[in-house]
């Protein structure tokens, strides 16, 4: 049970003041999750990125040009516009030492006023330019009565924004969700608060959202820090019991023949690398031990990591048992399918598709196939651990792209049969200092060289200014037979608009290639997205022009060219992901780079380091230095398992921290039973790592 003092934080976000069903719906698409609504605690931990300094200057000729000025000034006149003209509406403004135009576009006069009635002093907030010499201020952002100067902070935040929610409506309702945290049990040791100074839980949300200057919304402060630390330990208690639980729940010894491994290797185009012989080498030896298997394989984009994981399942099935292969999105669990379908079939293995989409008889069919054993391997997505989805006897569970599913999904999974092993994927190369925290309770097995007959991908940076030559050169690569992806930028942290930059592209490219491109979107119905992949893997479409849903794991080896627009917003590990969707086949492939100037200079380094090196454990090390140097772009970019506050780059003498108390305090206090350990449980539930709760109740 959640301890009941979280319950105001847990409830849905409309239980908020002026949050009703229109806001309530943008919210749950914003900060909700496909299972869930949008919740208090989600706005309460969306935290600022920046504020705007509202500080009052001394007169209006002191006031900042080009920049959000704050002054008072007495209304001297209104200038409505003349009868007939779309002219704005002007009010003059002035105190002794000058005077201001504030001018509104489509004005209600009446309004107009009565909030700036003349003669009358007001605080007037906004970006002051000039204009013809003047200054003026289009439309002010706040006009209060001197009275009310109380309320104008001197710092006000800036949240990440959404269509939909304007920027003083997110504040209100981030800053409501803030004041309904309650005064927390100190899960946190005193002595390490007193040496670190750490404010309180409650006092260090309400500082996070109400800064005291501008670097207090950006930046590293000691109650971003605390939070962060909060995180960080709850993450690292849950590892600490799930390696307890892992150790103490005996395995299932898994181990055949090798007849259908035999059959599945005979049947491959290619020869297995070394890498892939020693990790499979590994998986067998682990499977065929009486202790669960737990094994992260990573491996670089392309280094054959599916292979590997169906011969770990044809091993499951040669012990007469099942396996599942689970991927993040529904195009790669599809994908995943169709490219293991041919060789299951060789080796005589029953494979079979779950999603969320598969309705009706077609969906029954297979639970029954599962629940009586004739299917051997299932694909799918998350709806693979729901209610109503029963194994025969699941042996090996195979989680691709692990930064996609937490601690908790894997138990979920394993779950689901009697002392699951499991295997984690990834292609996102973790560096050395951030695996043993994501992955703290796994072995590591690491596919280093590319599988023989890939060439490198010659990577360039174009200016953006250079548009139309990019366009002459798909079309030459289009004409001779190849076939290329138009990734389009990210905009900001609001799929709406990343959507809108992709369907732009895609008209402009229209008019030139015609019926050749394609359109692919993470908001296209399900049905939708695979036609247009299915058009482009069968080469009916000739261009692709995506937003990241084709980031990870989608395979068109046709495709030799990616053209990756406003490449300086994008992260290191994001780029080579990309990059990686091209070079699977026999053409030589190119990656172009577009950018517009002039780049910043962590932009500029990311960009060299694309076009030095394909080496994504080169490029995680820089990527993580790049980010520790304080400019991380946002959740979409860094391939982090869903930090809510902690930041890994920058924090690493936390996690060191947070690591050795998780563990001492298991040690200690193994059932969280002191009054420590039940402040520890309500640290779980906060961060949503109460999977742990759970595990202590089953001993």
């Amino acid at each position: 049970m959640r301890p009941s003092i979280l319950d105001p934080l847990f409830a849905p976000a409309t239980t908020l003041s002026g949050v009703g069903p229109k806001l309530g719906k943008v919210l749950d698409r914003f900060l909700g999750e496909e299972t869930r609504p949008a919740r208090v605690l989600d706005l309460m931990f969306h935290l600022p990125s920046g504020a705007v300094d509202r500080r009052p200057s001394p007169s209006i000729a002191e006031a900042p040009i080009g920049d959000v000025a704050t002054f008072a000034a007495r209304v001297v006149e209104h200038r409505p516009a003349p009868a007939g003209r779309k002219a704005p509406y002007r009010v003059i403004v002035e105190d002794e030492t000058g005077d201001v135009t504030l001018v509104f576009f489509h004005a209600d006069s009446r309004h107009l006023a009565q909030s700036l009635p003349v003669g009358a002093y007001r605080l007037i907030s906004g970006k002051l330019e000039l204009w013809e010499g003047m200054r003026q201020m289009v439309h002010p952002e706040r006009i209060l009565d001197p009275k009310a100067a109380g309320e104008l902070p001197s710092f006000e935040p800036v949240y990440p924004l959404t269509e939909g929610i304007g920027a003083r409506v997110m504040m209100r309702i981030a800053q409501a969700a803030a004041e309904r945290c309650p005064e927390m049990p100190e899960w946190q040791d005193p002595a390490f608060l007193a040496k670190g100074d750490f404010p309180s839980f409650h006092a260090a949300i309400a500082a996070l959202h109400h800064p005291a200057d501008r670097k207090a919304a950006e930046g590293d402060t000691v109650a971003r820090r605390r939070i962060g630390y909060d995180e960080l330990l709850a993450s690292q208690i849950a590892l600490a019991l799930v390696r307890r639980q892992q150790k103490k729940i005996a395995g299932r010894a898994t181990s055949g023949d090798g007849a259908l491994r035999f059959r599945i290797q005979s049947a491959l185009p290619f020869e297995l690398t070394e890498g892939q012989r020693k990790a499979i080498a590994d998986i067998h030896a682990d499977m065929a031990r009486s202790e669960r298997m737990l094994r992260l394989l990573q491996g670089d984009v392309g280094s054959g990591k599916t292979v590997v994981a169906l011969m770990a399942m044809a091993a499951a099935a040669e012990a007469g048992r099942q396996s599942v292969l689970m991927a993040p999105t529904e195009i790669l669990a599809r994908q995943h399918a169709e490219r293991l379908a041919p060789l299951a079939e060789k080796a005589g293995l029953k494979l079979a598709l779950l999603t969320g989409r598969e309705k009706g008889a077609g969906r029954r069919q297979v639970l029954e196939g599962l629940a009586s054993g004739a299917i051997d391997i299932a694909v799918g997505t998350h709806a693979l651990f729901q209610e109503g989805v029963a194994f025969h006897d699941l042996a090996l569970a195979v989680v691709d792209e692990q930064h996609r599913f937490g601690v908790h999904q894997r138990l979920l999974l394993g779950a689901k049969g009697e002392a699951v092993d499991v295997l984690v994927m990834t292609a996102t190369p973790i560096p050395r200092t951030l695996s043993l925290t994501w992955f703290g309770d796994m072995d590591i097995s690491i596919l280093a060289e590319k599988p023989a007959g890939r060439k490198p991908i010659v990577t360039r940076a174009i200016s953006s200014e250079r548009y139309d030559e990019v366009v002459g050169a798909i079309g030459r690569a289009v004409e001779n037979g190849q076939q290329v992806y138009w990734v389009c930028p990210l905009v900001q942290e609001s799929d709406t608009l990343d959507v809108a930059a992709a369907q732009e592209r895609f008209d402009a490219l229209r008019e030139v290639f015609g019926g050749k491109v394609g359109l692919l979107h993470g908001q296209m119905p399900g049905r939708e997205k695979d036609a247009a992949m299915a058009a482009f893997v069968a080469g009916e479409t000739r261009i692709l022009v995506s937003t990241t849903v084709i980031e990870v794991g989608v395979d068109v080896p046709n495709a030799s060219v990616m053209v990756i627009e406003h490449a300086e917003r994008f992260g290191l590990a994001q780029l080579h992901q990309l990059r990686g969707r091209i070079g699977r086949g026999a053409a030589a492939s190119t990656c172009l780079l577009l950018y517009k100037g002039p780049l910043g200079p962590i932009a500029e380094a990311r960009l060299t380091i694309m076009r030095e090196t394909e080496d994504g454990f080169r490029i995680a090390e820089e990527d993580l230095r790049l980010r520790g140097e304080g400019e991380v772009l946002g959740t979409k970019q860094s391939g982090s398992p869903d930090w809510r506050i902690a930041r890994p780059e920058s924090d690493g003498d936390l996690l060191a921290a947070a690591r050795d108390d998780a563990r001492l305090l298991i040690e200690r206090d193994p059932q969280l039973e002191t009054p420590r350990g039940q402040a520890i449980r309500v640290l779980l539930y906060l961060f949503e790592r109460d999977v742990a709760i759970r595990l202590l109740r089953a001993g």
